[in-house]
Parts: C-alpha cells; structure tokens; sequence
C-alpha cells in the first residue's frame, strides 16, 4: 500500500493544495513496515482542482495523512479512492511512523482558508 503526505521541507504542509511535494511510503501491509520513501512533486494549482487525486490514485496512494484540506479536496480524493486522514502536522517519518502504530485518527476539521504557511 502506498500513503502520501503533503511535505514542505520535510514536515506535514498545513494546505495540501499548495505543498512543495508529496512524499509517499510505500509500506507492507502484512508486516507494517516501510519498504520505500519517495518524492512526487506537486502540480501547479489548487488541489481539488488540479488532477492529483487521480494521479495519486494512479501510483497506488491509498491513504492521504494531511495536515488540513477543504471539503471539495477531500471529497475528490475520497471518490479517487484515497483515504484522508487530517490533523497531522510535523516531521512526514514521525507521522508515517505514528500512523504505522494506530496513533493517527482524522481530526474532521475542514480548511476555508487557502493559503500555506510553508514560506521559502
């Protein structure tokens, strides 16, 4: 299974729409071990509105662990059959861990804002 997560300077993006990049582990589902890291970059563009749902869909991704997204992103990745799961924040390994040992759960907040306070 592969699990993507919104990155900017390695940490969870507040706004998935507008991260630097998505890394995605690819971990093995009956160990729960973590074969492979890698970077995809991210399209130009919001989102929601961009075509990385299915893209992600296309690679594999079946679970998102975001830091916060809108309604239309979630529902999108939702029909692209991905998972979200929001409320992350900090370095990507250490929540890719976290979620290995059941300690992520979606926090349900939905972002209203646009913006990333990833600022480089």
């Amino acid at each position: 299974m592969k699990i993507a997560l919104p990155t900017c300077q390695n940490s969870i993006d507040s706004h998935f729409g507008h991260c630097e990049y998505y890394t995605i582990f690819t971990i093995d589902d009956s160990s729960k071990e973590i074969l492979n890291q890698e970077i995809f970059a991210s399209p130009a563009g919001c989102g929601c509105k961009s075509n990385i749902a299915s893209t992600l869909s296309e690679m594999g991704v079946k679970v998102m662990l975001a830091g916060n997204m809108g309604e239309g992103a979630v529902n999108v990745l939702n029909r692209s059959g991905i998972e979200v799961l929001r409320g992350c924040s900090g370095d990507v390994k250490e929540v890719m861990l976290n979620w290995l040992a059941g300690a992520v759960v979606d926090s349900g907040e939905l972002c209203h804002e646009h913006e990333s306070e990833c600022h480089n």
